[in-house]
C-alpha cells in the first residue's frame, strides 16, 4: 500500500509544474495590466505608471518574471495580493470554508440522490422509472449554471419568497467565524434563528452547483451497475437464493463503485468550476467569486496563487479517490 501511495505522490510533482506554468500566463494573456486597472479612471501619467511597475516587478523578462515566482512557490510563498496588501494564501483559507461548505452540500445532495437513483434505475432497466430518471439527468447535465440559477431565484425567491437571494446568513445576525462553516459557527452562536437563516440561504446555491454532478453521478451508476449485474458471480448468487437486496447491495454495487468513486473525483474540479458562477449568481462570499474579482481586477497573484491552490485542493481529493480504489478494490493496489 505504501508503493502504491508513494507512486501517487511523485504523479503530483509534474502536475504541479504544469499548472503553475498554465497559472502563470493564463493572466498575463488578457489584455490591459495591473496598475491601469488599479487607476480605473483616473489619468495616471506615464511616470507613475512605469514606477509602480518596477515596484511589482512586472517590468522585468517575463522569463525572470516566471522564476521569481517559482522560486516563491517553493518557499512557500503564494505571493501577495497588489490590490488588498494581504498574502493571497492567508485570503484562500479565510474564504475557502465558504466554498468547501457548498461544494460538500453540494456533493452530498449529489450522492445520496444520483447513486440510488441510478442503481433503481439499473434495476428497473427500460421501465418508466429508468426513462424518467435517465431523461431527467440529462435535462440536468445539459442546464447552463447560470440560466438554472436564475430561474431558481425567479421561483423560490421571487415569486414564492421562501428563500432569500444572496449571501450566506441574514444581516440581523452576527458572531465570530470560529470555524469559517455557516452552519457550524451559527449553532455555536446560539442565535435563536441563526441557523435555520444559514440553511435557507444554503439551499438554493447548493441545489444549482448540485445538479450536473448529480446527473454524471447518476448516469455513471446505472451503466456501471447494467454492466456489472450481467457478470456471472451476480448471476450465481442470484442461482443460490440470496436475498435480492444482498445481491444487489453487497456484489453489485461494492464492484460497481469503482468508475462511481472515479466520477464523485472528478466531479470535485466540476464543482469548483461551478462555484464560480454559482458564487457569482448568488453573491456566495467564497473562493469562485474571489477568483471573479481578481480577474476583472487583473490582481495577478491572487490569480496565479487562487488557481494553484484550487489545483492542490483537487489534485488531493483525487489521491484520496486513487487511494480509495485500493480499499474497495484489493487489484488496484498490486498494479
Amino acid at each position: 500500500m505504501l508503493r502504491f501511495f508513494l507512486s501517487r505522490i511523485l504523479v503530483l510533482v509534474p502536475t504541479f509544474i504544469g499548472v503553475a506554468i498554465v497559472a502563470f500566463s493564463f493572466i498575463r494573456l488578457l489584455p490591459g495590466d495591473p496598475v491601469a486597472m488599479m487607476a480605473g479612471e483616473r489619468v495616471m501619467d506615464p511616470e507613475r505608471h512605469a514606477a509602480i511597475m518596477a515596484q511589482l516587478g512586472y517590468d522585468q523578462p517575463i522569463v525572470f518574471q516566471f522564476f521569481d515566482y517559482l522560486i516563491g512557490l517553493f518557499s512557500g510563498d503564494f505571493g501577495t495580493s497588489i490590490v488588498t496588501k494581504r498574502g493571497v494564501a492567508g485570503e484562500f483559507f479565510t474564504l475557502f470554508p465558504a466554498t468547501l461548505e457548498l461544494s460538500l452540500t453540494a456533493i452530498t445532495i449529489a450522492v445520496l440522490l444520483g447513486v440510488p437513483a441510478g442503481v433503481f434505475a439499473a434495476v428497473k432497466r427500460g421501465s418508466w422509472f429508468d426513462q424518467i430518471t435517465m431523461g431527467t439527468a440529462l435535462v440536468g447535465y445539459s442546464m447552463p449554471i447560470f440560466w438554472w440559477g436564475l430561474l431558481l431565484i425567479i421561483l423560490f425567491s421571487g415569486i414564492l419568497q421562501w428563500t432569500p437571494v444572496s449571501g450566506r446568513i441574514d444581516l440581523l445576525y452576527y458572531f465570530p467565524a470560529t470555524t469559517g462553516f455557516m452552519l457550524i459557527d451559527s449553532l455555536l452562536s446560539g442565535q435563536e434563528g441563526a441557523f435555520k437563516s444559514a440553511v435557507s440561504h444554503l439551499v438554493l446555491p447548493s441545489i444549482v452547483l448540485a445538479t450536473i454532478p448529480l446527473a454524471v453521478i447518476a448516469r455513471q451508476t446505472r451503466s456501471a451497475m447494467l454492466e456489472v449485474l450481467s457478470e456471472d458471480y451476480v448471476r450465481t448468487a442470484r442461482a443460490k437464493g440470496l436475498a435480492p437486496r444482498r445481491v444487489i447491495g453487497v456484489h453489485a454495487l461494492r464492484n460497481a463503485l469503482i468508475p462511481v468513486i472515479t466520477t464523485i473525483g472528478l466531479q470535485i474540479g466540476v464543482l469548483m468550476a461551478g462555484a464560480i458562477l454559482t458564487e457569482t449568481i448568488f453573491s456566495w462570499p467564497g473562493i469562485g467569486k474571489w477568483m471573479v474579482d481578481s480577474v476583472f481586477r487583473r490582481d495577478y497573484p491572487v490569480v496565479q496563487g487562487g488557481l494553484l491552490l484550487i489545483a492542490l485542493v483537487i489534485m488531493f481529493v483525487n489521491l484520496i479517490v486513487d487511494l480509495l480504489y485500493g480499499v474497495v478494490n484489493p487489484r488496484v493496489r498490486a498494479r
